[in-house]
């Protein structure tokens, strides 16, 4: 099914490259290579985004966190020429789900979109309303897998796509540790062994959401050398 791709790039022999590739892949692709210029249309419908870091104007990031209030579910994909972990970890705590450095494979970046797509497709085909899945609770910690909801303390929480898909994953097996690698391919769809921020950032994101001490959390814990885990404070009520 074609999926309307936004694609903000400033440099001319990337946009064609990637909007080429993309385009065999039977979606529509829309190139804006000035970041004020994308800021404008943000509002219109897309199903994917990918934002370059570095644009005349409005900067990627400024971009990615504008587009995540206006469509919170919507994969965004970061393309940066800074490799520093720094650079990569403030690029998807903008709100990101993914992220990849310059110079990169087209065929990594159709595979990384084949897999964001595909999940949003599953969030949005109604597959949930011929089998819903169990709202689980813990405590004031409420997780809606049919509506990607979550309530905390009554309220309901602003979370990504991505953030709702990690959590809802590790709070189906409380005290069970994963890996990075097996939430990549979980979640994200694939594994790369340069992607661990992903996981990381996406973490770190959802602890600043929902835990009191992001810097001692409760729900999310981290085993050291080893991965992630979801805490629950009693046991599951239904």
């Amino acid at each position: 099914m074609c999926k309307h791709i936004l694609l903000v790039e400033d440099n001319p022999d990337i946009a064609n490259i990637v909007s080429i590739n993309l385009g065999m892949l039977d979606h529509k692709i829309t190139v804006i290579n000035d970041g004020n210029q994308a800021y404008k249309q943000l509002n219109q419908h897309y199903d994917l985004a990918i934002f370059d870091i570095m644009l005349p104007g409005t900067d990627g990031l400024k971009l990615c966190k504008r587009m995540r209030q206006l469509h919170p579910n919507i994969p965004i994909i970061m393309l940066t020429a800074k490799s520093s972990e720094l650079d990569l970890v403030v690029g998807l705590e903008s709100g990101a789900d993914d992220y990849l450095t310059k110079p990169f494979s087209v065929l990594e970046l159709q595979a990384r979109v084949k897999a964001h797509l595909r999940r949003l497709h599953s969030l949005t085909a109604g597959e949930r309303d011929e089998n819903l899945q169990p709202v689980l609770t813990f405590e004031q910690l409420e997780i809606d897998p049919n509506r990607y909801q979550i309530k905390l303390n009554g309220e309901f929480q602003d979370i990504s796509h991505k953030e709702f898909e990690l959590l809802h994953f590790l709070a189906q097996q409380p005290s069970r540790v994963f890996s990075r690698e097996h939430l990549l391919e979980q979640i994200w769809g694939y594994q790369h062994a340069n992607s661990a921020h992903t996981v990381n950032s996406t973490v770190n994101r959802l602890r600043a959401k929902l835990e009191v001490d992001p810097t001692n959390p409760q729900w999310l814990q981290t085993v050291w050398g080893v991965g992630y885990k979801f805490v629950a404070p009693n046991q599951l009520v239904h």
